[in-house]
């Protein structure tokens, strides 16, 4: 029987009741022979989340919770702290949200963007939540030194939106170690979550993490195609980006962010924009069998050939 791999979003040749590929199960650890299902319901997992409010590190507006992968046990377990697990459970209000966002951080990972290992998992009940493996952790109990670009600018979770696109380079100016390299990788994401509709990209998705004295961009992390999850989306973009929150062109995004705001040479810009192209002949296919339903793989697909005529056109 053939099915879609709910961590690597390829078709594989599954025995009966095998629900992951064997290589999905290899990105979260080489002795896992399979993953059971959460041993809880949606409205389960919200009271969880309500329950350990306050007692976890893991914050934002999303419900999140907090876990540890059991090998032996081949189950993921709640915890209040030292998690390595971040789960997302699904929620009325946006339906399809995990769905979603792994999709859109799988298509990332094919865009050459650095993605933490993350993939879905089913509820006793069937239904779908998001998981990704924290980056900021090492060891047993180590932290990683992280501080996002709120915290870097002087805003908190209130004023997230009050800054630019402009303002997040300046950041990544003033307090990476290799600014250029970052400007690249801040390049390559602003185009694909221009792409995908990540229009909630507001200066807390944005991180820099100092790894053996290299003070660098985290891996990507809250990439969601928010066009295609909220009823009439009104902006493109959270932080404007040349004064402008929508109708963003290519000489918005290219030849002003790109080659004059960021500095990035022509060439570099082009293989840039080229090996998006070459990504994006794989996305049809991988969001065809991707786990949205099909309205919502309708309007993704849609959605992103509209945005690169977009950039292929000059206006």
């Amino acid at each position: 029987m053939k099915k879609t791999c709910p961590i690597t979003h390829q078709v594989f040749e599954a025995a009966e009741g095998q629900r992951y590929s064997r290589e999905g199960l290899r990105t979260l650890s080489p002795r896992l022979k399979g993953l059971a299902r959460l041993p809880y319901t949606e409205s389960e997992q919200l009271q969880e989340v309500v329950s350990r409010a306050g007692k976890m590190s893991v914050q934002g507006v999303q419900p999140k919770l907090s876990a540890v992968l059991n090998v032996k046990e081949e189950v993921f377990e709640l915890v209040d702290r030292f998690g390595r697990f971040i789960l997302k459970p699904p929620t009325e209000a946006y339906p399809h949200l995990p769905e979603n966002e792994a999709l859109t951080m799988h298509l990332a990972r094919t865009a050459g963007i650095d993605v933490p290992d993350h993939g879905l998992i089913q509820g006793k009940d069937g239904s779908w939540t998001y998981f990704i493996r924290r980056f900021d952790r090492s060891g047993r109990k180590g932290k990683m030194a992280v501080e996002d670009f709120a915290q870097l600018t002087g805003q908190d979770r209130n004023t997230k939106y009050d800054a630019s696109m402009e303002k997040v380079a300046g950041a990544v100016d003033r307090f990476t170690t290799f600014p250029m390299v970052e400007n690249l990788d801040l390049f390559r994401r602003t185009i694909f979550f221009f792409l995908t509709g990540g229009e909630d990209m507001h200066l807390k998705n944005f991180s820099l993490i100092t790894i053996k004295d290299r003070i660098r961009l985290t891996p990507a992390y809250d990439f969601l195609n928010s066009t295609i999850a909220i009823r009439n989306p009104v902006e493109e973009f959270a932080l404007p980006l040349n004064g402008k929150k929508r109708n963003l062109t290519r000489r918005d995004l290219v030849e002003y962010f790109g080659q004059e705001r960021l500095g990035l040479p022509e060439g570099v810009i082009r293989e840039v924009l080229r090996s998006l192209e070459d990504a994006m002949q794989n996305w049809p296919a991988i969001i065809a069998r991707s786990f949205l339903p099909q309205e919502q793989k309708d309007r993704y697909q849609a959605l992103v050939q509209g945005r690169w005529e977009r950039l292929r056109v000059f206006v």
